[in-house]
């Protein structure tokens, strides 16, 4: 295979990278300008707007942006960054601000035309991702999961504009928040979390580094995560009482892949002796891996509790540990390791194929990574804390914290570009 075919050294993901920050930026900005705006009841016009921030335009921008670089370093998968791949990016951005603008104004309907732009960058970069699996070097259960990353923000979506429309004209009579939550965790566990699962079983061991981990039983943990997916979506709209099936499922998932990357990691290799001697990258991953874990209890008692004011607060608490301790912060660690390698790759474009005198492994510093990481540990359950409690003071203050998360992050990724070059 071309070298030239598996150099990531587009502009693009840098494009996607700065349309994320200034996402998840204006979500964080607008709670602690306005604490008081989530409310008692999380299913409002303007929280499905700043919701949409955090789902659309930081999980999945970042997402879009950074599989660009991991299809050609982690999956030897050619993606090759074509004219058609910028107008994607275009639309994904008009998209996102439609979809933001209008739900904040509780027009549902204009909203879901605007989800159609979000869905064809979606759709473009999964179908190239689809059609070059077949030259790809990595192993097929890895493949699997992407695949199914990419069926299922389809599909979410898709679900997304049908609420929208049923929303705007009454086409289908669907009960509001029984699918609002459907699609919700339809978008959420099936896209980032299957995406991140994937994509773990080769970026782990390349950071560590380790042996990269093989063998059909990387599958299970897609299979399981899929299947329990399935059921949730399934029980929230026909039968509420099979909620802990499904969510017992996706646990087990989880634990495969827990099970599967704990014996891949014990098979370390020789550590790049220009990294630094702690990476705050990685602590952060690991970070979020312990709100995954929040999360996933938080899940489990949600399914067996009756309604009321005390299922609303674990509800709260339940939806930043998945969506903003998890989801939103493992992100953040994943650039921290994954743009430097993109930054040598742009600096060696630049340079016309010759390699920068700094290599990937110098460029992480703890100058930005160390406050990022204590900036979210600290914002993430003090937010998480704030709306559960309905304290507006304290969304704002945990606002605030992730807010300085976020700046930090964004002047980091312009250091990592500038010294590689």
């Amino acid at each position: 295979m071309n070298r030239q075919a598996l150099t990531p050294s587009s502009a693009l993901p840098m494009a996607y990278f700065v349309w994320a920050h200034l996402g998840l930026a204006l979500a964080c900005l607008v709670l602690a300008v306005e604490p008081s705006l989530p409310g008692g009841y999380f299913l409002h016009p303007r929280m499905v707007a700043v919701v949409h921030l955090v789902t659309i335009a930081w999980i999945s921008g970042s997402i879009l942006g950074a599989f660009y670089v991991v299809a050609p370093l982690a999956l030897g998968l050619p993606l090759p960054v074509r004219a058609m791949d910028w107008i994607a990016f275009v639309a994904f951005a008009a998209g996102t601000t439609g979809m933001v603008t209008q739900a904040w104004s509780g027009q549902y309907g204009l909203m879901a035309w605007s989800a159609c732009l979000v869905l064809f960058a979606v759709v473009w970069q999964g179908g190239r991702a689809i059609l070059g699996m077949r030259r790809a070097t990595a192993p097929w259960p890895v493949l699997l999961h992407v695949l199914l990353a990419f069926v299922n923000m389809t599909l979410a979506a898709g679900v997304g504009m049908a609420i929208g429309f049923d929303r705007a004209y009454g086409l289908f009579g669907w009960p509001p928040v029984e699918a609002a939550y459907a699609h919700a965790h339809l978008a959420a566990i099936g896209w980032p979390v299957m995406m991140v699962v994937g994509l773990a079983y080769r970026l782990v061991p390349m950071f560590l580094p380790a042996k990269m981990p093989t063998g059909s039983g990387l599958a299970v943990s897609a299979w399981l995560l899929e299947l329990g997916l399935i059921g949730l979506v399934a029980a929230w709209i026909v039968a509420p009482a099979w909620l802990p099936v499904g969510a017992l499922v996706i646990v087990a998932g989880l634990m495969s892949f827990v099970s599967n990357m704990r014996a891949a990691v014990r098979q370390r290799l020789p550590r790049p002796p220009a990294l630094p001697s702690r990476d705050w990258s990685t602590w952060q991953t690991h970070m979020a891996l312990l709100w995954l874990i929040v999360a996933a209890g938080l899940g489990l008692t949600l399914a067996l509790m009756s309604a009321g004011p005390a299922q609303i607060r674990v509800a709260w608490v339940y939806g930043v540990a998945g969506l903003v301790g998890f989801i939103a912060q493992i992100v953040v660690g994943i650039q921290g390791r994954l743009v430097p390698l993109y930054a040598y790759y742009r600096a060696m474009a630049a340079l016309g194929g010759q390699p920068p005198a700094r290599p990937a492994n110098q460029l992480p510093t703890a100058r930005f990574a160390k406050p990022i990481f204590a900036l979210w540990t600290i914002g993430v359950p003090w937010l998480a804390l704030g709306l559960a409690a309905g304290h507006p003071l304290s969304i704002r203050l945990g606002a605030i914290v992730l807010l300085g998360g976020v700046v930090v992050g964004a002047r980091y990724l312009v250091y990592l570009m500038q010294m590689a070059r």
